[in-house]
């Protein structure tokens, strides 16, 4: 069983808005065993809808529209949908008292007559009800095939398919049974990963399908496998998990499931009653906000000091100017003098401090671009690492950060 996704919408193509709503629907889909074939991104053009739409019936069992379907001139899908199925439009009075209970609800104006005409669906589709919104979703089968076409309003497509579109689409065939387990490691390279565990991979069942996702210091593998007996694809990848954990143990964090490396380092820390602060010069604030992004961090995150000149790494740090001038801003020495002050100044367990030359130029200090400093203090004392991630400034930052969350989860693990 296959699908395939297109959204409609000239702000996709030109880049002004990202497509998160085919992530969401590829995501959904694959939860209740079906395999997205293609995702395609048209414009608000009628021949160009016309063709993804014959390409899409040839490909996939399932075609999912999102997009086109607002009030003004531009949104022109609802009309080229009931083209392509020599069909006529039609006021649904369902729709129409939807939108009219949103209009008194919440926008408390008459409604204008291209409002009213958003209740107008294809007479051969079944209307699936926007309770948020004034756009409802549409429903057609032709030759066993089903189209839905839904808003592309990102929180009305998401109650679309969960309220709606994935419940018919259970009902209306048998799905195989679809098992991911995304494998987390950090502080190896894609290229010797894949050496280390060639063996392993070269004995894989045929139905399970193995992926590499590098990024920047971390590497995700991700087993897969579908079959139609759900209990021989859970022991199959529980089996093979088992015989791939003993090659990888001093580079696995956890699995995906489990949440992000930050996530299982808060969880950590929770769990042991401790708790963290930063102090960043060249990741200026990326792991306090890679930390702060998943809810709860308070419980253990106390706070961070983005001491991104030098000056202020003296009058807020409280670092001796001498001990910069000595070593240099960018060095081992006042790294390891952040993390200790960040340390003391939040009262926490455990302090991550980053200096670095993160490009294009050398700034402060005559360290080459891409030398980056990292130091994690403890109420033990202070490992302090020397890296050089290359010239690229954005990927610098990004190393640094999630090289010191794997050194921060390889301490934790100690105690």
């Amino acid at each position: 069983m296959q699908a395939e996704i297109i959204t409609i919408g000239d702000e996709i193509l030109i880049g002004q808005i990202v497509d998160t709503n085919s992530a969401f629907i590829s995501k959904a889909l694959n939860q209740i065993g079906v395999s997205v074939y293609q995702i395609t991104s048209v414009q608000d053009d009628r021949e160009h809808i016309l063709k993804a739409l014959a390409e899409a019936e040839e490909n996939a069992d399932i075609i999912l529209i999102t997009g086109g379907l607002g009030p003004t001139k531009d949104d022109i899908t609802k009309k080229t949908i009931a083209e392509y199925f020599d069909d006529t439009l039609i006021r649904d009075e369902a729709v129409l008292e939807n939108i009219r209970r949103i209009w008194d609800t919440y926008i408390k104006k008459p409604l204008i007559q291209v409002n009213i005409d958003q209740a107008l669906v294809p007479s051969k589709a079944t209307a699936l009800m926007n309770v948020n919104g004034s756009a409802p979703g549409m429903w057609l089968v032709r030759n066993g095939k089903v189209f839905v076409s839904m808003p592309g309003v990102p929180f009305e497509m998401k109650a679309l398919m969960t309220d709606e579109v994935l419940p018919r689409l259970r009902k209306k065939f048998k799905f195989p049974y679809i098992e991911h387990q995304t494998v987390l490691t950090h502080g190896i390279g894609e290229s010797a990963l894949a050496e280390r565990i060639e063996t392993w991979e070269d004995q894989l069942p045929k139905f399970v399908k193995l992926a590499y996702l590098p990024n920047l210091g971390r590497v995700r593998l991700r087993l897969s496998a579908k079959g139609m007996d759900k209990a021989v694809i859970q022991n199959e990848i529980k089996q093979q998990i088992d015989l791939l954990m003993p090659q990888i143990e001093d580079v696995f964090v956890g699995f995906e499931n489990d949440g992000s490396i930050e996530e299982l380092i808060g969880g950590a820390l929770e769990a042991n009653h401790q708790t963290i602060a930063t102090a960043e010069s060249c990741t200026g604030g990326k792991i306090a906000e890679m930390f702060t992004s998943h809810p709860g961090a308070s419980h253990y995150f106390k706070g961070s000091v983005v001491t991104y000149a030098t000056e202020t790494k003296v009058k807020v740090l409280g670092l001796s100017e001498e001990l910069i001038e000595k070593y240099s801003v960018v060095s081992a020495e006042v790294a390891q003098a952040m993390a200790e002050r960040a340390r003391l100044l939040f009262n926490t367990d455990y302090a991550i401090a980053t200096t670095g030359n993160a490009g294009p130029d050398k700034g402060d200090s005559e360290a080459e671009v891409g030398t980056v400093f990292i130091a994690i203090a403890t109420k033990q004392g202070v490992l302090t690492h020397e890296f050089h991630f290359g010239s690229h400034r954005e990927r610098v930052i990004n190393k640094a950060a999630n090289k010191a969350l794997e050194l921060l989860h390889k301490e934790i693990l100690k105690k």
